[in-house]
């Protein structure tokens, strides 16, 4: 049996069948924000960000927006604002609202994250909770959050996910995995019937055009909103999605009638620090996961993430979207 941290409970799963039903979002322009991470400056820069538009767009949640905020006042101030809009629960969210402790932090981590990070992550997750214990009210609330959402943007359908086409905590869309087998990718569109996935959970974002018989998909990983996804970078990442493209993104591709994009989330780094610092000095398990990336970026660069197309078998069976 996989240890905490590494499994993923049954009831994370779904088929990608799930995702032929009507759309529950009906917009414009979508802000896909995933693994925010309890990041209150990042949050405003977002808003911010959305502000700018020339129409509101609509702002989905898609998972992990706790994580270092343990702090009461900090877990019931960021809850309320990002609960205004439309929010998913990733494995966060789901273990907060549970008292089963057998998947630990629900990440699900693969084989080439070290034990010592799961175990911090574990901690993380055993800290946060105690906080949440003192809103019972607001973990039933995250507890029933969706896991998974359907969006119509520009005459488009999009998936908006945690992890994968499969699961809330799936690795199946990290950057690691995405191009082992195409295959299994294209037959998830097949099934699902859209044109796009937008994910997060895997904390490093990618840009993944997959060229099928019937048309472009194109899988938008946004890594992390509230954390630097790039070398020596000091900002998160957003997925917008819109009929409209948007002069200032990072990067992006054109899909059909749409454009899905990467806008950068300058949140007040020097702020953030601080923040971060004094509620995760060192040697708590969070200082020692995550200050380094936080401070200085991950070992990844832009040009890692923004990936080629690629063709899977031709022999993978395609269907039309509906």
């Amino acid at each position: 049996m996989s240890s905490p941290g590494r499994s993923c409970p049954l009831a994370y799963g779904y088929s990608p069948s799930v995702f032929r039903r009507t759309a529950e979002i009906e917009a414009e322009t979508v802000y896909a924000i995933g693994g925010l991470y309890g990041n209150p400056f990042a949050l405003d820069a977002i808003f911010a960000l959305a502000a700018a538009e020339p129409v509101a767009p609509t702002l989905v949640f898609n998972g992990d927006f706790n994580w270092f905020d343990a702090v009461p006042d900090d877990f019931a101030a960021l809850n309320a604002r990002v609960l205004e809009h439309v929010a998913l629960r990733g494995n966060v969210e789901t273990e907060l609202a549970s008292d089963e402790g057998a998947a630990g932090c629900g990440c699900a981590y693969p084989d080439w994250v070290g034990d010592a990070e799961v175990a911090w992550s574990n901690a993380i997750l055993a800290t946060l909770r105690e906080t949440a214990r003192g809103f019972p009210e607001l973990r039933a609330r995250l507890g029933a959050l969706p896991m998974h959402a359907v969006a119509g943007v520009g005459g488009e359908r999009i998936a908006l996910v945690h992890g994968d086409a499969w699961s809330l905590a799936g690795w199946n869309f990290s950057q690691e995995r995405l191009l082992e087998d195409p295959s299994q990718v294209a037959a998830a569109f097949a099934e699902a019937g859209v044109r796009a996935f937008a994910s997060s959970h895997t904390c490093l974002p990618v840009l993944q055009p997959i060229d099928l018989r019937d048309g472009r998909r194109l899988i938008a990983n946004n890594g992390a909103a509230g954390m630097p996804n790039f070398r020596g970078t000091r900002f998160g990442l957003v997925t917008r999605i819109s009929a409209h493209p948007r002069g200032d993104a990072l990067y992006g591709e054109r899909l059909g009638s749409i454009c899905v994009e990467a806008l950068a989330v300058r949140y007040d780094h020097a702020a953030w620090l601080e923040w971060f610092d004094a509620r995760w000095p060192e040697g708590t398990p969070a200082s020692a996961s995550y200050r380094r990336r936080i401070v200085d970026g991950p070992s990844y660069d832009v040009e890692q993430a923004v990936r080629s197309a690629v063709r899977p078998d031709a022999a993978v069976r395609q269907t039309a979207v509906a």
